[in-house]
């Protein structure tokens, strides 16, 4: 019982400790121009909003989150999401691996007149780390997901890690 308790607060542990960290980090590369939204607001039943990834294809074809639309970073053209996206009201999350480059595309939409946007606090990682469903280019439910790069698979504690 004893090892139980203790396992269990190492755990409790490293995850506040990650979580601090990524506070630390967003903070480090973004403005906070963009509002955030958490994983478990936007994990709730009652939130409707449209969800765009602002990760490369690969990343996007590894796993993303469930009815996203890849949008990308590199090669990000704001006139295919008001192609597709026309309401201006319309709430829209964007996400990306932790939260720095969806930051940069979601500046992008506010410039543009879109009135109701928010950055995904510690994106993909941080949903994955939460135990919701990531899923490949056919929709099925997937343990994958694309870190970028070895430096950023740190922040991924669940899932299993793909970078190339």
């Amino acid at each position: 019982m004893k090892q139980f308790i203790f396992f269990s607060a190492l755990i409790f542990s490293f995850t506040v400790t990650a979580q601090e960290s990524v506070s630390e980090l967003l903070k480090k590369y973004n403005s906070e121009s963009i509002p955030y939204i958490s994983v478990q607001e936007l994990a709730m039943p009652s939130e409707d909003a449209i969800l765009l990834d602002a990760r490369e294809l690969k990343e996007f074809e590894t796993s993303h989150l469930e009815d996203a639309i890849h949008v990308g970073y590199d090669f990000f053209d704001i006139k295919k999401v008001t192609e597709k996206i026309t309401d201006k009201s319309t709430r829209i999350v964007v996400y990306c691996s932790l939260g720095i480059r969806s930051e940069d595309v979601a500046e992008e939409l506010k410039k543009e007149g879109f009135t109701d946007v928010y950055n995904l606090f510690g994106g993909i990682f941080e949903w994955k780390n939460n135990d919701f469903t990531v899923v490949d280019t056919n929709e099925e439910p997937t343990e994958d997901v694309h870190t970028f790069s070895k430096k950023w698979s740190q922040w991924l504690l669940k899932g299993h890690k793909i970078y190339d």
